[in-house]
């Protein structure tokens, strides 16, 4: 009789300690989770206050009579599309991040020779309005890199939770799937070749 109450007892304690593993597995995990999330909302806020200046700075350009329309086309453009990709923040895939990543990619290519094709126009580049806009841009690229690097860092507990043994049995079982980290895009490691012969 006593060899039965104590097995029931080692049996109830493994059970209970089972379970506050589960539970407390499941909750860190979620929050872990959820603060990824909100970073990559972060993220989007980012690209898309840039993606609000950028409408307005085509405006400004644009009051340059003469100024190169298709440049100002390839930047419209590129916003379109840029704004037209989506990541759903729960179950971000390194196949949703390269696609966002070479939509933006392609925005900050048009925008770049925007810019470079502005020198050619002494009375834009002394408009005060175009250098706001231009100076904002600037910060606005810097926030989105500390952005990213925040969601990074925000990936990187979470995926490690999930990974290790034995959280990796629950994670599969919770479905609880790796998240992908923000790459920058192929090539970026080379320094860009500015060209200003016009």
């Amino acid at each position: 009789m006593k060899k039965g109450i104590i097995a029931l007892i080692i049996l109830a304690v493994i059970g209970l300690a089972l379970y506050n593993w589960g539970v407390t597995f499941n909750n860190t995990a979620i929050a872990l989770e959820e603060t990824s999330t909100k970073t990559w909302a972060n993220v989007e806020s980012a690209y898309q206050r840039r993606n609000d200046l950028i409408g307005n700075l085509v405006k400004t350009v644009q009051g340059a009579a003469d100024f190169e329309r298709g440049t100002l086309t390839d930047v419209i453009e590129a916003r379109a599309k840029a704004t037209a990709v989506s990541i759903d923040p729960t179950n971000i895939t390194p196949d949703q991040l390269a696609q966002f990543n070479e939509a933006q990619s392609g925005l900050s290519g048009a925008l770049s020779r925007l810019l470079v094709t502005v020198e050619r126009y002494p009375d834009l580049k002394a408009n005060q309005n175009f250098l706001e806009l231009q100076s904002q841009l600037e910060g606005t690229e810097n926030r989105i890199n500390v952005a990213r690097d925040r969601f990074n860092a925000t990936v990187e507990p979470y995926n490690l939770h999930i990974k290790k043994f034995p959280n990796s049995i629950l994670a599969g079982i919770l479905n609880f799937d790796e998240l992908a980290y923000f790459k920058s895009e192929a090539g970026s490691e080379q320094a860009p070749d500015v060209n200003f012969d016009f």
